[in-house]
């Protein structure tokens, strides 16, 4: 199991990758990197998808592209329809730009080749428990326009019905998720349990009509808060 212990908080985080050697590296990543971690293995999509249904305080899980059950991006796409409130990061050694930006479209947090030096993998960990998005950064230079990659205002803000449509919990939820905050530490600033948190961020999703929290971050944009929760 893997847990990352940062200002009182522990990660709970899944290694989803059919090579042992690949599976013991990153655990030696997170474990340098992390002091006080865990982590949770599995070689293929199957026991991937039954592991993030039983462990309902996952925080993240660690994606491989090509491991068994996976047919590319489909597995991708099952883990987050199964389990929306679990952030996804694809590791994998595929550099493709159009997979990479395919997988972020699909609901993936992140993505981080295989490649990466120790240093860099820790770093894109750190931001992605940090409630970043991360991509490699040869596809940040080239993609920096799009909205998928950057969070900002543009054309994809939430039309005004349907943050009405949020109540006061759920907007103080979005909001929060929109500062980066995990489900843990907005349990413990709203003071409430981390599974309303994740019920909350569930209907969030659904109301907004978006299929994952990136999404949901994105097109809250610049949203004044303040002007919906005055209600």
């Amino acid at each position: 199991m893997a847990a990352v212990q940062r200002e009182n908080e522990v990660y709970k985080i899944l290694i989803a990758d059919d090579h042992p050697l690949f599976r013991e590296a990153i655990c030696g990543v997170i474990a340098n990197g992390f002091p006080g971690c865990e982590t949770l293995e599995t070689e293929d999509l199957d026991n991937a998808l039954k592991i993030a249904a039983e462990e309902d305080d996952l925080d993240l899980i660690l994606l491989d592209l090509n491991m068994p059950g996976m047919n590319g991006l489909n597995g991708l796409i099952s883990l987050r329809n199964d389990s929306p409130t679990i952030p996804v990061v694809i590791v994998s050694a595929e550099q493709d730009k159009q997979i990479v930006l395919q997988a972020i479209t699909y609901g993936a947090v992140g993505f981080i080749t295989k490649s990466s030096p120790r240093e860099q993998m820790t770093d894109a960990l750190q931001q992605i428990l940090n409630g970043n998005v991360y991509l490699p950064s040869d596809i940040i230079r080239s993609e920096k326009p799009r909205s998928s990659i950057q969070r900002r205002h543009d054309d994809s803000q939430i039309p005004a019905e349907m943050l009405s449509s949020l109540t006061r919990r759920q907007l103080l939820v979005l909001e929060r998720m929109s500062e980066g905050e995990s489900n843990k530490q907005i349990a413990y600033n709203l003071n409430i349990a981390e599974t309303t948190v994740k019920a909350h961020v569930s209907a969030i999703l659904r109301k907004l009509g978006v299929h994952n929290r990136i999404q949901a971050v994105l097109s809250a944009g610049n949203i004044d808060f303040n002007q919906y929760l005055k209600r």
